[in-house]
């Protein structure tokens, strides 16, 4: 079981994303970034992968030398004291391994692992030969937040159609790795959207908080959702970094979701599948003060 015990909460905590990169802004370390702004964070970022992408899919793939990435996780661990890590996309064997090495070396305080495995648009991201150094990585996590398709290349079984098969994989992960795991809904065909945190898990204090935790909201009606995923786990550990609180960082960060995806289409971003709406909150607060309404920027 990976316990959490080391972790002091921080009005504004340091959070690093490492993650590969989305050109047009709406997934990867991009969207992390946006994330961790909106829920009160400050956010830095690790590249793993330079991805050529936009909202209609995945072109291509680079990724930088081991050694580089090593250096860019020195140079923020040298500086910087930080508060939680968010893992997202890691292409191969090597940067797993430097990504393993470094955790185990600086140990940051709370540890959440989005094991990218394949895109919205159905493009993979991950090397199959990669699979299993990432299922090792799993167990240095202090929360897991696969999709379907990816929790069930993580337990070996088909990809769930149902929500009491999705909970029932994710108790197996748990099982397997020590883990909590934050299952989601999101490809469910459903008129709601379920997700739910599956592990021994503990609340401030030391507390038991059970094995299963759901949040369900309505399913928003848009073809923008790009980068839904990477937003609701560096989310997670933004509020996590903040309150300690695990059904708490679920819940503000999936009602602050819900809003950035009703309004993803204000947006207009790109022709395939956009990105939600990561600052409309901010943006509409800013609307609202005084000389601001209907002013514009030249």
């Amino acid at each position: 079981m990976v316990i959490l015990s080391d972790l002091v909460l921080r009005d504004v905590p340091r959070v690093l994303s490492i993650a590969g990169t989305d050109p047009t802004g709406g997934a990867g370390i991009q969207a992390d970034l946006k994330s961790i702004a909106a829920l009160g964070g400050y956010g830095m970022a690790v590249v793993t992968s330079l991805v050529a992408q936009n909202t209609r899919g995945v072109r291509s793939v680079h990724t930088p030398p081991p050694q580089f990435l090593r250096e860019q996780l020195d140079a923020v661990s040298d500086d910087v004291v930080i508060d939680a890590v968010k893992i997202g996309m890691l292409g191969d064997v090597a940067t797993i391994g430097v990504v393993q090495e470094w955790l185990e070396r600086v140990r940051p305080p709370l540890v959440v692992l989005d094991p990218v495995m394949v895109a919205t648009s159905g493009d993979l991201l991950l090397v199959s030969a990669a699979e299993t150094a990432l299922r090792e990585l799993v167990g240095r996590a202090h929360l897991v937040t696969p999709n379907l398709p990816e929790l069930a290349v993580l337990v070996n079984e088909p990809t769930a159609k149902y929500w009491p098969t999705a909970l029932d994989q994710a108790k197996k992960l748990s099982t397997m790795s020590g883990s909590v795991v934050l299952v989601k809904g999101g490809h469910l065909n459903t008129e709601r959207s379920p997700d739910a945190l599956v592990g021994m898990y503990w609340q401030p204090g030391g507390v038991d908080g059970g094995e299963t935790f759901e949040v369900i909201t309505p399913r928003v009606s848009t073809s923008n959702s790009h980068g839904t995923g990477c937003s609701l786990s560096s989310g997670i550990t933004t509020v996590m970094a903040r309150t300690g609180d695990w059904t708490r960082a679920l819940s503000e960060t999936k009602n602050w979701l819900q809003d950035a995806l009703v309004h993803a289409d204000e947006l207009q971003v790109g022709q395939g599948s956009g990105p939600i709406n990561h600052f409309h909150r901010l943006w509409a607060k800013a609307r609202t003060l005084p000389g601001n309404q209907n002013s514009r920027m030249g």
